[in-house]
């Protein structure tokens, strides 16, 4: 997950550039081995698209000159996956529908950032099925966090 989120990371960087936001991995994970690596039992073409949508949202509705940070936690059997930004927040009136298709928060400004409001949606139903759910806290002009869980990968896998 570290390798993938850096990689996805390099893709994102001319956006995150232009907007002044920087970048960050923040991870509690160890293995055995002493390495920082955070291995989890995944499709890893859907969860590279459910962590470009989600890492890609942080960046856009984000502050200028923000932070977007991106979470590993061991939770014994699971890898706790969180991707944060600091920008305006969510209100509670939408967070029920953000995972809707097609919803958007804001119509105006959805439609100058592009985007077709299927992101979320998308995120949701791979997450599912890789029998996980995704949660979403945030807080006016604090910034909202995504937070999802997947599998951890046996070290006897890797």
């Amino acid at each position: 997950m570290h390798a993938l989120t850096r990689d996805i990371f390099e893709q994102l960087e001319n956006i995150a550039e232009t907007k002044g936001t920087m970048l960050r991995i923040k991870s509690s994970v160890q293995r055995s081995d002493g390495s920082g690596a955070v291995s989890v039992r995944a499709d890893p073409q859907r969860i590279n698209q459910v962590m470009t949508n989600l890492i890609e949202n942080a960046i856009k509705y984000g502050k200028e000159n923000g932070k977007v940070i991106v979470g590993f936690e061991d939770d014994k059997k699971h890898i706790s996956i969180t991707v944060r930004d600091d920008g305006p927040g969510i209100s509670q009136e939408h967070l029920s529908r953000i995972f809707e298709r097609f919803y958007r928060v804001e119509k105006s400004r959805s439609k100058e950032r592009g985007g077709t409001g299927l992101g979320l949606a998308i995120v949701k139903h791979i997450l599912n099925a890789h029998k996980s759910k995704i949660a979403v806290m945030s807080k006016p002009d604090k910034g909202t966090m995504f937070r999802f869980k997947l599998d951890k990968a046996v070290e006897t896998e890797l």
